[in-house]
């Protein structure tokens, strides 16, 4: 088994566990009773290279980062910085993060990701219910089938879906799904190798009118340039916020480098 396949049976084994609590429908009943959330895609599509700052307190290539992370001071301090929008890591065992953090974080107000491995339906009501605006959607993780069903269920569900992808084949087969928004993580996770060249390789190939989030290995204003410069319409940090002694300072400065910046796809329209 793969890292990426031991992460997913574990995704799959809490899903039955929490269907055993409450029912998929009853789940669904109770998040479309809730008041719809902040777009996540609108929060993107403003000029320049928006930053989605997040929220993780562990990962499994690096182990912990900050292991006593306050999610709610870490979301306020985000906020403060004027991020566009805020990723929540809820997978307990190997990133440290739960469904309670995202809720947290998400009542904020700020549109707010739910990073995970998602698997089944189940776990984008469960997003719903807990406020998000957006699900994670790995290409890596599923087949084409369920890939499309879970991309109709989080259009139902009233969130957006962030789509995925770390290779030329992958990005085709978000692109087939009619992909909205379409993250390249330099980050294999079926080895945890890094191609710090896999986002400027994978850009010119994007669908038209699909925005575009560089994942991994922003750690600075230079590295939000660089994105830029490579098309990126947004950026998603996270180690280094999380690490940083001033989270909100860190922050601040992405998001000024961000702002004075003119993207390949505001360029082409």
């Amino acid at each position: 088994m793969t890292f990426l396949d031991d992460l997913l049976a574990d995704s799959r084994a809490r899903v039955v566990a929490a269907q055993s609590q409450e029912s998929t429908a009853a789940l669904r009943e109770r998040a479309l009773a809730m008041p719809m959330p902040p777009s996540f895609h609108a929060a993107l599509g403003a000029p320049g290279v928006s930053v989605i700052a997040e929220v993780k307190r562990a990962s499994p290539s690096k182990g912990d980062l900050a292991p006593g992370l306050d999610a709610v001071a870490q979301g306020r301090a985000y906020v403060a910085a004027g991020v566009a929008a805020i990723s929540v890591l809820t997978e307990p065992a190997r990133f440290k993060g739960s469904l309670d953090d995202l809720a947290a974080v998400a009542a904020l107000g700020t549109p707010t990701l739910r990073k995970d491995f998602t698997v089944d339906a189940h776990q984008i009501w469960e997003a719903r219910a807990n406020r998000a605006s957006a699900v994670l959607l790995i290409v890596a993780a599923l087949d084409d089938d369920t890939l499309a069903g879970l991309h109709d269920e989080a259009t139902v569900a009233g969130l957006d879906a962030v789509v995925e992808v770390h290779d030329e084949a992958e990005l085709a087969r978000a692109a087939a799904i009619g992909a909205r928004i379409i993250g390249v993580n330099a980050r294999d996770l079926r080895t945890f190798d890094v191609d710090r060249s896999c986002f400027a390789r994978l850009r010119p190939a994007f669908p038209p009118g699909a925005l575009a989030i560089a994942e991994s290995g922003v750690r600075g204003p230079d590295d939000v340039v660089r994105a830029a410069a490579a098309g990126a319409d947004a950026v998603l940090v996270g180690e280094a916020l999380v690490t940083a002694s001033d989270p909100t300072a860190a922050a601040a400065a992405l998001v000024a480098a961000g702002r004075t910046l003119t993207t390949t796809s505001e360029v082409r329209q």
